[in-house]
């Protein structure tokens, strides 16, 4: 029997109609939701699943016509833009208008399901992106449809359940020590200082090189102090698609640290310091070497000795690789390098280790001997 304020009516032909508050506009305005069924009590018990879901929900799903393009970008400009790092938000920027954009940037942001989600990233896995590439699109994603549930245009975020792919660490490329001796031969000619050698025994980051001023090191306590680093992000005052060059933070706290400086090294850069004509240890028309400016002159290094497949990252790679050779303790180098924990360290270089594994299996392997 049909109860005073169920919502319940029966229509003229002859089904049953059930109503519900489905939404309530900007301006509190109510939208109501709709449901049909042959019988009185078909519609009822559908009626109380879905009230006690919206009751959960507090009525509180705002109305949001846009897309997901114009959402993302109204959250880029209006907030991430004034709570990261520039050389972050160009990296967001970049990921956005690559990825996100062309293949779901069209679909209604209230319209967007968990399985659209997987979707795309099943797309991103066919275009053999690494899983860290697909994780930090994902991510990103992530945090903007989390504002959007914030602010009630959406009742939860569809990014919860979805399936990322299985996370694959990258094999490293270290120069054998023949390679990495012809190198050093040739960054040994240079007059000024070479950003070469002090990655192949520092194992600091291209842009923590470039960056790296004469005051940073404190010849007196043997410390190189990494407390900035240089990037080339997109140009947002120009619409020609340009770029500029910054000075930021290192990548993380971790990466703002002290490292050690060896005899050697300590003697190599007090030499070069007396040759110097700016502020900047790598200098470039007396002012810093971008990044891009050092990548250029290692490549025509190693294209000379027919190393042209090594990229600049590979020296701190082979810097690790000889500590590990030699028995530096993983939390020593961690620390050294800058990582945001040892774990990310061991996973790196776990293949590097793997001398270090036989050797503990050796001495295991002796007290079984010794039992005999």
């Amino acid at each position: 029997m049909v109860k005073k304020g169920e919502n319940i009516y029966k229509r003229k032909d002859g089904r049953w109609e059930g109503r519900y508050i489905k939404q309530r506009t900007t301006r509190n305005e109510i939208i109501y939701g709709y449901i049909y069924g042959k019988h009185y009590s078909e519609v009822k018990e559908k009626l109380t699943l879905v009230k006690a879901k919206y009751l959960l929900s507090d009525y509180s799903i705002s109305i949001y016509n846009g897309t997901l393009e114009s959402f993302i970008g109204n959250w880029m400009t209006g907030t991430v833009k004034h709570t990261v790092k520039p050389t972050t938000y160009s990296n967001y920027v970049r990921l956005i208008k690559r990825h996100i954009i062309p293949s779901i940037g069209s679909l209604k942001l209230q319209k967007i399901k968990e399985a659209d989600i997987q979707a795309f990233v099943y797309q991103l896995a066919q275009q053999q992106l690494s899983s860290g590439t697909i994780r930090n699109i994902f991510n990103i994603l992530k945090k903007a449809l989390d504002v959007a549930a914030a602010q009630n245009y959406l009742g939860k975020n569809p990014c919860k359940n979805v399936i990322l792919p299985k996370t694959t660490t990258k094999k490293i490329h270290a120069l054998s020590m023949s390679e990495q001796r012809k190198l050093e031969m040739l960054a040994m000619q240079e007059r000024e200082c070479s950003p070469i050698i002090l990655a192949l025994y520092s194992g600091m980051r291209i842009g923590e090189i470039s960056g790296l001023k004469w005051e940073d090191i404190d010849f007196e306590k043997n410390l190189i102090h990494v407390q900035r680093t240089i990037t080339r992000i997109t140009n947002e005052q120009t619409v020609s698609g340009k770029t500029k060059v910054v000075a930021g933070t290192p990548k993380s706290d971790r990466s703002e640290r002290q490292i050690p400086m060896a005899l050697n090294l300590k003697n190599y850069l007090m030499e070069k310091k007396h040759l110097a004509v700016g502020e900047y240890v790598i200098a470039c028309n007396g002012g810093l070497a971008e990044p891009r400016t050092i990548n250029y002159r290692f490549k025509k290094l190693t294209t000379k000795i027919g190393l042209e497949d090594v990229r600049f990252h590979s020296l701190r790679h082979t810097f690790a690789t000889r500590c590990i050779e030699r028995g530096v303790d993983i939390a020593s180098l961690s620390q050294i390098l800058g990582h945001q924990s040892t774990k990310l360290t061991l996973d790196t270089y776990t293949d590097s280790l793997i001398e270090n594994r036989q050797a503990a299996m050796a001495k295991i392997d002796e007290l079984f001997m010794n039992a005999q």
